[in-house]
């Protein structure tokens, strides 16, 4: 179940750098995510976004800087941080061959929920999404949509009060990933909780998100989307995102 959250961030990345190898994924990578805001963090394939939520999920351990949710260090207090996180990871995770309740009601044994509140947060989040109906289908008879519908309900099971999701919509009709979109940003209005969403789609993003352009491993902008447009004088984000992206190849290249 949520705890008490008190910081004034949901989530804190400090000077974070990982290499694999000689190869540098995250170089000096810093941003503060505010309590209930959704923020996307946009970046073209292989640019350190899913690395950067490998050490958010505490999958990889930090090798420089810090990973902090709610003012709690991932890895020096990582029971109390990880608590107060859901996760939906860009390849799936569901057990194909169990049915959605199974699946769910796993979950939140892992989590050490009682049985009775399993069932009811259970349904809750399946009314929720609109599955309520399929939960004791198995779970490989379900669409795509459908299937990330379940575990976006999976992840908000225990309440957390930071859900961050990598490439969620990839593979997606663009019905559903509009349907997907809508839903979070519901979450954040109605229920306050924070949101960071990976992608490299940029028509997922809207005027009013806290935008974080990660490029070839660094952080090029953090900004909210129209202030990106203004900032970069064009005429919409898809225009700002590659001239950013333009810029920032120009001077490693030293141009």
């Amino acid at each position: 179940m949520r705890a008490s959250v008190s910081s004034e961030f949901a989530l804190e990345v400090e000077k974070v750098t990982f290499q694999y190898g000689k190869y540098v994924a995250l170089n000096n990578v810093s941003f503060n995510l505010r309590k209930g805001k959704f923020a996307v963090l946009l970046g073209l394939n292989g640019a350190g976004k899913t690395t950067l939520f490998s050490l958010t999920t505490r999958l990889f351990k930090t090798q420089g800087g810090s990973v902090r949710i709610f003012g709690n260090d991932v890895h020096n207090n990582s029971t109390a941080a990880l608590q107060n996180l859901g996760v939906v990871f860009q390849q799936r995770t569901l057990d194909m061959d169990l049915t959605v309740q199974q699946n769910l009601m796993y979950f939140a044994a892992l989590h050490g929920m009682s049985r009775t509140l399993s069932k009811e947060r259970m349904q809750i989040e399946l009314e929720r999404i609109g599955l309520a109906e399929k939960i004791h289908e198995k779970v490989r008879t379900l669409s795509g949509g459908q299937l990330r519908r379940v575990e976006i309900a999976r992840s908000l099971m225990h309440q957390p009060a930071l859900l961050v999701l990598d490439e969620a919509t990839v593979g997606l009709d663009m019905g559903s990933r509009e349907e997907i979109l809508k839903y979070m940003r519901q979450l954040c209005d109605e229920q306050q909780i924070s949101l960071l969403w990976a992608t490299h789609l940029i028509d997922e993003v809207s005027d009013t998100d806290q935008v974080l352009v990660l490029h070839r491993g660094q952080l090029i902008a953090d900004s909210m989307a129209a202030e990106l447009v203004s900032q970069s004088e064009t005429s919409d984000i898809r225009r700002a995102f590659q001239y950013l992206i333009d810029r920032a190849d120009s001077k490693s290249d030293g141009i």
